[in-house]
């Protein structure tokens, strides 16, 4: 049987316990109860449902049609995934398509019901869906789940053990941060604060671990009070490192509590007196639940506002930016040693398939001496397959790689001395002059940007054109952020930092950039059935100087990775964007140099020759 047929047979038997339950709407998100990013295996729901695999989307299932909203960066993914599963694909942000809200409100009426799991759903849109509902005159059920009663094979809930990043690393100690906290609380009124998701958490804690794949963290809750801390997770995790963490947390004043009492201990919370208890949450941040749960109890005040953890742990320390130099030169030698020995195979005559190669690539960074997993799944796509942003090659269904045309790369690690994510599009023969103009224009768009200047204040809303203004000229564009933030030792992509020209609901990057703050730089064109660029380097916000203007801030480069001196057609570049390329590789060389000799460092200096 196909993949179509078992998903329309998912859905009838997913629409036969609505019609049950008297559920007219079901909404499956795409998260965890954590409202992650990346999700374990054991939350992907919405993938068993849909057979899309993409990290971002919101199925929505009614008696007589089933769709799936996504981003841009999958549109050509996703049809290819939900071709004949009798889903339709809706492209969010493109002319003519409604948001998830407006397609829930067309689909409600007075008598009619829309369920979701507010396990799953971050409570900002949680309270949207509800509000769509009792709109129409609808009821909301926010604890109905009907794939969970069909999902088979389903993998275990994520256990892994826990270990603490030592202050080397992390340049901060639990105590401290905790005092920030705090101190952001009493500005806030705050007598307590909740924290659902999982970067924030074991950022505050300095733990990490294994339940997400590429996402070094652990299942956890936390609320802070002005005299304790409580961790919510299962404490058997938490043993390891002959009890360094649990000394750790408790010299802190942390105290561990079982994973789900979060929700009875919110539901149980008094007043102090005839006072209310004020508690500090983010609403974009915290499960439907657990929402509902707080605003339920009468003793409780809501202040929705960011959790104060999001802006401290973007803006990495002297300590954390000392390893994130030291560590990239270890993961751009990787890098660099892998297209070396890409383009010597394929100009050999080796038979490689997208997946050889990817897995070559792996295991370089494999050896790398703090090397702890990958930060995402390394995405080796050849020739048409690059025109997915995401694609992901499997062992047995790849492309092979010839001598001729592109492979995009987009890998990164995860270190104890932080994550990095990088982006080359390597020319493996003949290549075509629409790929090297579009590949030219790619990279003064990621030169541009890396050598701004700026006035303290701007986001990278204001920055983005920078990018994109070579791209826009020839009235070609790419339907995503040019730049995301990145964690250390967490997830890549980290919010509040980022570069786009425009808001996308949802997206958490309108942060002014401030020093510290670690974002990628990642233009690219995406042309379906033909091929697809990125460039992608790791951009450091450095102070520049004080003048009467005001502070002036700049990028230093952390990716030492080449470009592609193949793929570039010079009668698209001027002196300036001559003067920043050449400046850019004179310091991948002398970054990289003392690291190779012989046959290697003469590749090198061919990679980085001036222009």
């Amino acid at each position: 049987m196909g993949d179509s047929c078992i998903i329309k047979q998912r859905l009838n038997k997913v629409r036969e316990i609505m019609k049950k339950n008297k559920v007219d709407v079901y909404v499956v998100p795409t998260g965890d109860y954590h409202i992650s990013e990346y999700s374990g295996d054991y939350f992907k729901e919405r993938e068993y449902i849909t057979g899309f695999t993409g990290s971002a989307g919101t199925a929505v299932i009614c008696d007589d049609e089933a769709v799936l909203f996504t981003d841009g960066r999958y549109y050509v993914q996703a049809q290819r995934q939900l071709e004949g599963s009798s889903i339709e694909l809706m492209r969010m942000g493109s002319e003519g398509v409604p948001d998830i809200y407006e397609y829930c409100r067309s689909r409600l009426g007075k008598g009619k019901k829309i369920g979701f799991d507010g396990r799953c759903l971050e409570a900002k849109q949680g309270i949207a869906l509800r509000n769509a509902a009792y709109d129409t005159g609808s009821e909301c059920d926010y604890e109905f789940n009907a794939i969970e009663k069909i999902y088979t094979g389903r993998a275990e809930f994520p256990h892994s053990k826990a270990y603490y990043l030592d202050e080397k690393y992390s340049g901060e100690n639990i105590a401290d941060k905790l005092a920030k906290i705090r101190k952001l609380m009493k500005k806030e009124g705050a007598d307590c604060h909740i924290t659902a998701t999982l970067d924030d958490i074991c950022w505050l804690y300095n733990i990490r671990g294994n339940d997400v794949h590429c996402n070094p963290v652990i299942m956890a809750y936390s609320c802070i009070y002005q005299d304790e801390a409580v961790l919510y997770t299962d404490e058997d995790r938490m043993t390891g490192d002959n009890g360094l963490i649990l000394d750790k947390l408790s010299m802190a004043g942390v105290r561990i509590a079982p994973y789900e009492k979060i929700y009875t201990d919110i539901h149980d919370i008094k007043g102090n007196g005839q006072a209310k208890c004020r508690m500090l949450l983010d609403s974009k941040r915290i499960n439907t639940r657990l929402y509902m749960i707080a605003a339920g109890n009468n003793n409780i005040d809501i202040v929705d506002r960011q959790n104060p953890e999001v802006l401290l742990k973007s803006i990495k320390n002297s300590t954390q930016i000392d390893n994130l130099r030291n560590v990239h030169i270890d993961d751009g030698l990787a890098v660099t040693r892998f297209i070396f020995w890409l383009k010597e195979a394929v100009k050999r005559g080796e038979k490689l398939t997208e997946y050889d190669a990817a897995m070559y690539l792996d295991n370089l960074r494999s050896k790398i001496q703090d090397y702890i997993e990958l930060s995402f799944d390394t995405i080796s796509a050849y020739a048409d397959n690059a025109a997915m942003m995401h694609y992901q090659a499997a062992k047995d269904n790849c492309a092979v790689l010839k001598a001729q045309g592109m492979l995009l790369v987009d890998s990164g690690g995860q270190y104890l001395r932080g994550t990095t994510d990088v982006t080359r599009t390597i020319a493996l023969g003949a290549v075509t002059d629409e790929m090297k103009k579009c590949y030219t224009l790619t990279l003064k768009g990621m030169l541009n940007l890396a050598n701004t200047h700026f006035l303290y204040g701007c986001t990278g809303y204001n920055l983005d054109i920078m990018a994109r203004a070579p791209l826009w000229e020839q009235n070609i564009d790419y339907r995503c952020g040019t730049g995301h933030g990145i964690g250390y030792l967490l997830n890549v992509h980290e919010a509040p930092n980022g570069f786009r020209w425009k808001h996308i609901q949802g997206v958490n990057d309108l942060a002014v950039l401030q020093e510290g703050m670690v974002t990628s730089d990642e233009p690219g064109v995406y042309v379906e059935g033909q091929f697809g660029i990125r460039i992608e380097n790791e951009l450091l916000t450095v102070k520049d100087k004080q003048n009467e203007y005001g502070t002036w801030l700049k990028f230093d480069m952390l990716t030492a990775v080449p470009v592609e001196l193949e793929l570039v057609d010079v009668k698209y570049l001027n002196e300036k964007d001559k003067e920043q390329l050449n400046g850019y590789h004179k310091w991948v060389y002398d970054t990289l140099s003392p690291y190779m000799q012989g046959h290697e460092l003469e590749l090198l200096k061919e990679s980085t020759r001036k222009l």
